[in-house]
């Protein structure tokens, strides 16, 4: 018998390792048309680009029975929730460091002395069984000086808790933007590290890793900062992989309000340009320390994006430098990186750069051409939403509740936002100016992998 096999398709075939009583599921990613013939032995006879380990369901000689769904992912410590109790001291309320819709976050101390960030989900948690494999999936593999490090993950009965390096400056989200500074001093050197950190940590997960990984929620509540400030990209519950082969995929819109590019929340087609239009708006934030919306301000003023082009169309970006910048500022590169935040942002997704070139143009390396930057996409115009929000979570320190002190609608400018409804009129307009066609997909058809544009 055998089984025909589309390219994109990702599927997990259980392997039975009878010496050690083990049931274990691979993951695989289908790079180009197979085919599997199922005989007393299976021969798998397509060419596989990834394959991942993922879990043992039956463990005969193991008294703990863990939950199928994560014990036994590769390179990610299995934890029990005896052990996390302990680091945690019973989850003493005294070492709660954040909470959100997902449940909470701990300061712990492991059993070899390292410090930890301990995130327990609720049971009522939105984020459920799906995101929760997504990222420990997505990152187990993988380690990179701006991404967060996962150290392991407890699934004990209804538990389901992940473990992380404890970061001791928080997120961008509540320091930079949210006014709890703690003393550090966000001068422009430090700001330059933070963009080209997060844009290097970026470019690994789109261009090196294989298969590519699309964060889809890059945001300041998810760029947290270590004690020497380097900046570390949170929170992949929503990450999507990518076969190399692959131009997009159509998914459920998920993200966060003011960061989403507007052909993803549209049309929900996910491509690596729907994470740079994130960047883009993540670097104007940084650069002017002021939140993407503020309901504070005068109409005009309210969205930074559609501000900085205001301005940039005047000739006068310079006025959204962070007033609070002083003797380091380098004006012109400050200028700059709003023009790349710009670039990041255009509307048509074919004219935002790579990540790589992103990094290489904010290191000098790479010149930015003024002659390329039009007006970016500002989803503002294009449609009418309705939203259901979410918390926002963080597994830094000190971050028991968020305080945004430039933003009245703090839940606005960082909740993720599920897409609930779309304006048709405003949306069929989208679709004839980008060449889209006009069918609702399907729910089956919206989680199929696509090759093409």
């Amino acid at each position: 018998m055998g089984i025909s096999c589309p390219s994109g398709l990702l599927i997990r075939i259980p392997i039975c390792l009878a010496k050690r009583g083990i049931m274990y599921f691979v993951r695989l990613l289908i790079q180009s048309q197979g085919h599997v013939r199922l005989n007393e032995h299976t021969i798998i006879s397509w060419q596989l680009r990834y394959c991942h380990i993922l879990c043992p369901c039956v463990n005969a000689s193991n008294k703990v029975q863990y939950d199928s769904e994560v014990s036994g992912v590769q390179n990610v410590k299995l934890y029990t929730y005896k052990e996390l109790s302990v680091a945690t001291e019973n989850f003493r309320p005294t070492n709660k460091i954040g909470e959100g819709g997902f449940g909470s976050v701990y300061k712990g101390s492991l059993k070899d002395g390292t410090v930890a960030a301990i995130k327990v989900l609720s049971a009522e948690s939105r984020q459920g069984v799906r995101e929760f494999l997504t990222e420990i999936t997505v990152i187990s593999d993988i380690e990179h000086e701006n991404l967060v490090k996962l150290h392991g993950c407890c699934v004990e009965g209804s538990h389901r808790i992940l473990v992380y390096g404890y970061l001791e400056n928080n997120s961008l989200a509540q320091t930079l933007l949210g006014g709890r500074r703690s003393g550090i001093q966000f001068n422009w050197n430090t700001r330059t590290k933070i963009c080209i950190g997060v844009a290097r940590g970026l470019a690994f997960l789109h261009e090196e890793v294989q298969p590519h990984i699309v964060h889809r929620d890059i945001k300041a509540s998810n760029v947290l900062l270590d004690k020497d400030l380097t900046p570390k990209i949170s929170d992949f519950g929503l990450a999507k992989l990518f076969a190399p082969s692959l131009t997009h995929i159509s998914t459920r819109v998920a993200g966060t309000l003011g960061y989403l590019a507007p052909e993803y929340a549209i049309r929900g087609q996910l491509t690596r340009k729907a994470d740079i239009y994130s960047f883009g708006v993540l670097l104007l934030e940084i650069v002017s320390g002021r939140c993407n919306t503020n309901k504070r301000l005068c109409a005009e003023e309210q969205y930074l994006l559609e501000r900085v082009w205001k301005l940039y169309e005047k000739g006068e970006v310079a006025r959204l430098v962070d007033t609070s910048l002083e003797e380091d500022l380098d004006i012109d590169e400050a200028c700059k990186f709003l023009k790349i935040g710009l670039l990041c942002t255009q509307g048509f997704p074919k004219l935002r750069p790579s990540m790589s070139k992103v990094v290489k143009m904010l290191t000098g390396e790479m010149d930015v051409d003024d002659e390329e930057i039009l007006k970016p996409g500002l989803i503002s115009e294009l449609m009418g939403l309705k939203m259901q929000k979410d918390t926002t979570d963080t597994l830094s320190a000190d971050s028991k509740k968020h305080d945004n002190s430039s933003s009245s609608e703090t839940s606005t400018s960082y909740a993720t936002m599920t897409f609930t409804a779309i304006d048709e009129r405003k949306t069929r307009e989208y679709r004839q100016a980008f060449g889209c066609r006009g069918e609702q997909e399907s729910e089956a058809e919206r989680e199929k992998p696509n090759s093409g544009l």
